[in-house]
């Protein structure tokens, strides 16, 4: 177990780790739901994946939805690129940048389950109903993720060429 947590990257504690743990604590205490498991090794794998999900709901819909709104502004990729290789500070802004990104997200997710809690209750709808959902939901995200994720490969590949 030590081993395995000495293995996690900081990215990956402060944008998986950590707003699994603090979303899941949020969910137990304002919803009927509990994403807690009683083995402590379980609850982390669950925790990471949670984490996860929210760090992809953020890169996918959060984020664009700030651009949009024009509450943010990025520079073009090639010149972060050429910027990375020169500032090694940038790298560490970035992840910084993407936690803050996450948390939002985070936020975002817990109001939509709170929400969803209560429509749930006033609808009656059942619980299997919304498993099937949560996965085709998951599904359609991690495909789109998987996707943004292919484009950012391949354009540094090109970037990389020149």
């Amino acid at each position: 177990m030590e081993e395995l947590l000495k293995k996690i990257s900081s990215y990956n504690l402060f944008n998986y780790l950590f707003p699994g743990i603090l979303f899941s604590v949020f969910v137990d205490n304002y919803t009927k739901y509990t994403l807690r498991h009683d083995d402590i090794f379980t609850s982390l794998f669950i925790f990471y994946f949670v984490g996860l999900v929210i760090s992809r709901f953020g890169s996918l819909f959060i984020e664009p939805a700030f651009i949009k709104l024009r509450l943010i502004q990025y520079a073009g990729y090639k010149e972060f690129l050429s910027a990375e290789k020169e500032d090694k500070k940038i790298g560490v802004l970035l992840e910084q940048n993407n936690v803050y990104r996450t948390i939002c997200s985070m936020l975002v997710l817990m109001f939509i389950v709170i929400g969803y809690e209560k429509l749930s209750i006033w609808l009656e709808i059942s619980i299997i109903s919304t498993k099937h959902m949560f996965g085709i939901v998951l599904l359609v995200m991690f495909v789109f993720s998987y996707r943004k994720q292919t484009r950012y490969i391949k354009s540094r590949i090109e970037r990389n060429k020149k």
